[in-house]
């Protein structure tokens, strides 16, 4: 047994963290309890609990103009903070609260004590609040900066009316440099069309640090453009004792992500004149109407080097600066050009959706014009997207269907890497590696 600092240190904390119950993966984000009184479930995921909740953006600070662009991933040690972002429409200030949950890496709650977690009492106001200037669709735009916890790990950030309504949650991430992580790219897998995969293969080293089990203490999880839709979890392929490293190599093209195409783009952040992707803009419509450029089917089209921010959006307005608080809200009318499927349902996706296929991001086929619609109010800005198939079989919609798969696609992937000390039912986030596939 190893006799160092780090080992007494987790031991400590193993028996402080005590035995809470783990729901299975595949059940996270359906438990919870209900929030002073309401009947709205809390979910261990990124959601949105009220209709009128828009625009939420959760990303690490960095002073750059595209600090929105970042994920929700600091340091034990950053000093700068996680900011949360989000507007209300059509609803006054009202006072909010935040609060921060620490979870396991399947985020279920770990059953911690917030005391030790959290330096302070864990209910956080929410007072950096502006109502919307100038704009048709008045709104209320809320700024948070996340408090420093004393743990690594996976956080929900659990915003409510101070009644006890729920509003949102976001997940967010905090790690320890306690193992490092080295990842590369591998050979393109599959054929060129909807199949071509994307590998990474990566090792895991921990000279100082007191890892007994790794098969039973170490988990391993992999995200595509810091999504959670899509993530990938893994256990060591290779552990080799002598030299304290895992090693995770994947053989099954289940186990890699589909390098899909770059995203679709267009931008709203003038409405004076027709911007990437757009067609036209009807001033007249309150709310204002942006037509899109109608789109063709990728999914058998050579590969395309169209610059993107892989699914994300920046907010702005080009006409009165790019305050948050000055951009509108407008329709969005999306058309797809292709036959009609012969089972499930398209959706748009990205970030403007949640990267999930919510009912009103669903398309409806016009048979007479042959092309899929869907209409979406959005804050103008600058936006990627793709169309998805969710077949009534499937578990998750399939955005190759439509867009064709890569290995030249431009994607961002992190690895994640869980600790759960001997003892405990909580896992702590001990490493944290970003790789840039194919950067442009």
């Amino acid at each position: 047994m190893l006799k160092t600092k780090a080992y007494t240190y987790f031991i400590a904390l193993a028996l402080a963290f005590g035995t809470a119950a783990c729901v299975p993966l595949e059940q996270q984000g359906q438990t919870g309890s209900t929030t002073g009184g309401t009947q709205s479930q809390l979910r261990y995921e990124d959601f949105i609990y009220a209709d009128n909740v828009k625009s939420v953006q959760t990303y690490r600070v960095t002073g750059t103009p595209q600090q929105v662009l970042e994920p929700a991933v600091v340091s034990l040690n950053e000093a700068r903070p996680i900011v949360l972002e989000f507007d209300r429409i059509n609803a006054g200030p009202q006072r909010l609260i935040a609060k921060l949950v620490h979870c396991n890496a399947d985020w279920t709650p770990s059953g911690l004590n917030e005391t030790q977690y959290l330096n302070a009492f864990n209910e956080f106001f929410i007072t950096d609040v502006q109502n919307s200037v100038n704009t048709r669709i008045p709104y209320v735009h809320y700024r948070f900066e996340v408090p420093r916890v004393k743990l690594s790990g996976n956080y929900l950030l659990v915003v409510s009316e101070e009644g006890g309504n729920l509003l949102l949650t976001r997940r967010l991430l905090v790690y320890q440099d306690a193992v490092t992580v080295t990842a590369k790219l591998g050979a393109p897998v599959g054929p060129s069309g909807r199949e071509t995969r994307q590998p990474v293969e990566f090792n895991v080293f921990y000279p100082d640090f007191p890892i007994l089990s790794p098969m039973q203490e170490v988990k391993a999880v992999m995200r595509q453009n810091y999504r959670w839709d899509n993530a990938k979890a893994y256990h060591p392929t290779y552990v080799h004792d002598a030299q304290r490293r895992l090693e995770y190599v994947f053989f099954d093209p289940q186990e890699q992500f589909k390098g899909l195409s770059e995203f679709r783009a267009f931008d709203t952040r003038s409405l004076n004149f027709n911007d990437i992707g757009v067609e036209s803009i009807n001033l007249q419509a309150s709310p204002i109407e942006v037509n899109l450029l109608p789109d063709a089917d990728r999914q058998n089209a050579v590969y395309s080097q169209d610059p993107d921010i892989n699914g994300q959006r920046i907010f702005g307005n080009k006409q009165y600066g790019y305050g948050e608080v000055n951009g509108d809200y407008t329709w969005v009318d999306f058309e797809l050009k292709v036959p009609e499927a012969a089972s499930g349902e398209v959706y748009i996706m990205g970030e403007l959706t949640g990267w999930r296929p919510q009912d009103n991001a669903r398309m409806i086929y016009d048979i007479g014009r042959s092309v899929y619609s869907g209409r979406l109010l959005l804050k103008q800005g600058y936006y990627n997207y793709y169309y998805t198939l969710k077949s009534n079989n499937a578990a998750a919609p399939d955005a190759s269907y439509f867009e064709g798969s890569h290995f030249e696609t431009d994607n961002v992937y992190d690895i994640l890497i869980y600790y759960r000390p001997p003892g405990s039912r909580a896992d702590l986030l001990v490493g944290y590696q970003e790789l840039f596939f194919n950067r442009k």
